[in-house]
């Protein structure tokens, strides 16, 4: 991968998922049967449309580590606010989304990916405690986030 951009991960949906949409496009399909072919296949057309976008918007979010910043979702945490990234394996990630987990804390959760990783939020100023990341690579996110930290105080 390019130096400028170490680390870009996509939590797309299991393709479960699509037949499910697809599920709920026949559906609706089947409660409009009564009313005529016509109405039947716009059931169709409409609630498999509408079950897919939602489903790929759930699926489009995005990790990233670049330009000196972690961007997660809609966040976008500098690096100098963020401390040591702990690598979650599937029980962990488990916990730190239940019973250990922080109310305060930023969460980009997908309970389809196993694996996550902790950072530190280290900022005084932010009230957050860490960020739990949903990641099917995070090892390599742990270690994209080192390199940069790493070359930031070198620099």
């Amino acid at each position: 991968m390019p130096a400028s951009q170490p680390y870009d991960e996509r939590l797309t949906v299991p393709r479960s998922w699509w037949f499910m949409a697809i599920g709920a496009g026949v559906g609706l399909a089947l409660v409009f049967v009564p009313f005529g072919l016509l109405p039947m296949l716009g059931g169709l057309v409409t609630g498999g449309a509408l079950a897919m976008m939602t489903v790929s918007s759930y699926g489009s979010a995005r990790i990233r580590v670049v330009a000196g910043s972690l961007v997660a979702g809609k966040a976008r945490i500098p690096l100098e606010a963020l401390g040591d990234a702990l690598v979650l394996d599937p029980a962990e990630a488990v916990a730190w989304r239940s019973y250990k987990a922080d109310p305060r804390a930023f969460m980009l959760l997908r309970s389809y990916v196993p694996t996550a990783v902790k950072v530190e939020v280290t900022d005084p100023a932010d009230p957050t405690p860490y960020v739990y990341l949903s990641t099917r690579s995070p090892q390599r996110l742990a270690e994209a986030l080192g390199a940069l930290r790493t070359a930031d105080q070198a620099s």
